[in-house]
């Protein structure tokens, strides 16, 4: 029987129990919203940094045509291009373009998945689209949110629960993490705009008058593009870079 588990926190990953099987890191404010955003634009190439040392190798490796991105425990990071926020990076600033990109949780928690046979990013706008590929899957399933400093995230919790919410679980077998989420997910009656608001990431955002953010964030299924992480690279699933190295 095919496992289905839920990692609530990215300090929960066990690299070693990923080998061969399928991953989804979450990251809904910011990380793997703005990633999903970057890749959709048109990016050339996008890495998703897994420190700082990595950030900064990244973007002295690359030639031109590179931008950087990300932010370090919410603030701005001296000497980057821009923050962490999906607005920053319209396809006008991104296409054909190297991105490098660095958060507190997202991108770490990716970078700890790498072990996984395939590692896919999810965010609200593009979930029921993970849910059909996963519905597919042969391997075992891992989802993992990336919380926030060692906490939960209601809204990364509620990411997967929009996931789990939309699959059938027949011939799964679901931890408990997993059954919870999904039940939160099947009864939960309340807007997803109302659940961003109240998870404290979300707040912020409403002091700061930027709830238009989480309008765009919380979008349940506004694109169809999945992206999978290869080589420690983003791209879109099933395409292959044509890039070789600079």
């Amino acid at each position: 029987m095919k496992k289905l588990r839920v990692w609530m926190r990215k300090e929960e990953i066990d690299p070693e129990a990923l080998s061969g099987s399928t991953a989804v890191v979450i990251d809904v404010l910011l990380a793997t919203t703005t990633l999903h955003t970057i890749v959709e634009g048109g990016a050339r190439r996008v890495f998703p940094a897994g420190s700082m040392k990595e950030a900064v190798e990244w973007r002295e490796s690359l030639t031109s045509r590179v931008l950087t991105g990300g932010e370090k425990d919410g603030g701005l990071i001296d000497g980057f291009d821009c923050g962490p926020f999906p607005d920053e990076f319209g396809s006008d600033k991104v296409d054909g373009k190297d991105v490098v990109f660095l958060t507190t949780n997202g991108t770490r928690a990716i970078s700890r998945a790498r072990p996984a046979s395939r590692l896919l990013i999810a965010c609200l706008r593009n979930a029921p689209s993970v849910a059909r590929y996963l519905q597919e899957e042969s391997d075992d399933i891992y989802l993992i949110c990336s919380g926030s400093k060692g906490y939960i995230s209601l809204e990364d919790t509620w990411c997967a629960a929009v996931i789990l919410s939309r699959m059938d679980i027949q011939g799964w077998k679901l931890d408990d993490a997993a059954w919870l989420v999904r039940e939160f997910g099947r009864t939960q009656k309340r807007k997803t705009e109302d659940i961003l608001k109240q998870a404290r990431v979300g707040r912020w955002f409403v002091q700061n008058e930027r709830a238009d953010l989480l309008r765009y964030v919380g979008d349940i299924g506004a694109s169809d593009m999945l992206v999978e992480v290869r080589d420690g690279r983003l791209q879109p699933l099933h395409s292959r870079s044509v890039h070789g190295p600079d």
